[in-house]
């Protein structure tokens, strides 16, 4: 029976043509599971809006799969690439356009061409917003030549996805266990990281009208606000800091539910950072798309709470309507 609340949906991936992920990028798939993944990434039509229609989704906001061009090391290539990936999804997003929304894949290493394609997708072809799959080439986003990019996302009023990307580097903490590489636990690790270190640079002083998303439920930061505040406030660079950081996070920041369907974390993330700041999203085709409808429509939050996270919240964030 299909679902009966007409959900958006914000962290469904696709695969261009020429940025489908190689086995050496996501090696810690079970190659079973992987096959199927590989599958679903490159198409839009049947399969998609099935699981959509089934799930309840009205709309599902698309984005290139990691590592995307993060990792290129040739600045042309991944610039051109991005540019084709974003123009053959808008030719995507046109096969059902009441259904179908996106995310710019852009090059970070030509900050300038990046934005200049960041305005191309928002002003032309009408993206919602940008998805960047981590660390560009190991540079984080608090480096000073990305200050063009920030300038950017606040004149076009989008929100930035940041989502985990291939990890250049592990501590030696990771030595000999690569069952938690990935999205098992380094990631999560990587991605949280990145948030706070815009924190901590103070980008986000800087740049007060950027708009962030985290996916997987905040990669953990709502459950430690209080303890980042407490442990700021002894240190002198956070003692500097304008205001505590869960404030800076919680003026920028709202997350999704992507990836974790269990209610104690829903209600912390909606306790911690309000229940304005938390949308349904799937992680498509990474985890069960009917698992996390059927999940979401059951869980223990009020029902006014269930349609700002289902629907409400994502048409404002995303200027939907």
């Amino acid at each position: 029976m299909p679902s009966i609340i007409n959900k958006i949906a914000l962290e469904e991936h696709f695969s261009g043509p020429d940025l489908q992920p190689s086995i050496n990028d996501v090696a810690f798939f079970d190659p079973q599971v992987l096959g199927s993944i590989e599958a679903a990434l490159p198409e839009f039509a049947e399969q998609r809006l099935l699981a959509m229609d089934r799930a309840g989704i009205s709309i599902a906001v698309l984005s290139q799969t990691a590592p995307g061009v993060q990792a290129m090391e040739d600045a042309a290539l991944a610039v051109e690439l991005a540019q084709r990936v974003n123009d053959f999804l808008h030719t995507r997003l046109e096969l059902a356009p009441a259904r179908f929304r996106g995310f710019a894949c852009l090059a970070l290493q030509n900050v300038e061409a990046a934005c200049n394609e960041l305005k191309r997708c928002v002003l032309e072809l009408g993206f919602v917003g940008v998805l960047i799959n981590g660390a560009t080439n190991g540079a984080y986003l608090d480096e000073p030549q990305f200050a063009p990019f920030w300038h950017t996302l606040e004149q076009l009023d989008v929100p930035l996805y940041l989502h985990p990307g291939l990890v250049s580097e592990h501590s030696q903490a990771f030595r000999g266990h690569p069952e938690l590489e990935g999205a098992v636990w380094s990631w999560t690790c990587d991605t949280a990281t990145h948030m706070l270190r815009l924190v901590f640079a103070r980008v986000l002083e800087r740049h007060p009208r950027a708009r962030l998303i985290l996916g997987h439920m905040g990669e953990t930061l709502p459950y430690m606000l209080w303890r980042l505040d407490s442990r700021a406030a002894v240190t002198t660079l956070g003692r500097s800091l304008s205001q505590p950081p869960s404030e800076t996070l919680k003026r920028h920041l709202t997350v999704t539910t992507s990836g974790v369907c269990a209610d104690a974390p829903l209600r912390c993330a909606l306790e911690a950072m309000g229940d304005h700041a938390v949308m349904f999203s799937t992680d498509y085709p990474y985890e069960d798309i009917q698992l996390a409808s059927d999940w979401i429509e059951n869980a223990a939050i009020s029902e006014a709470q269930r349609i700002k996270v289902c629907r409400s919240n994502a048409q404002r964030v995303l200027r939907l309507g």
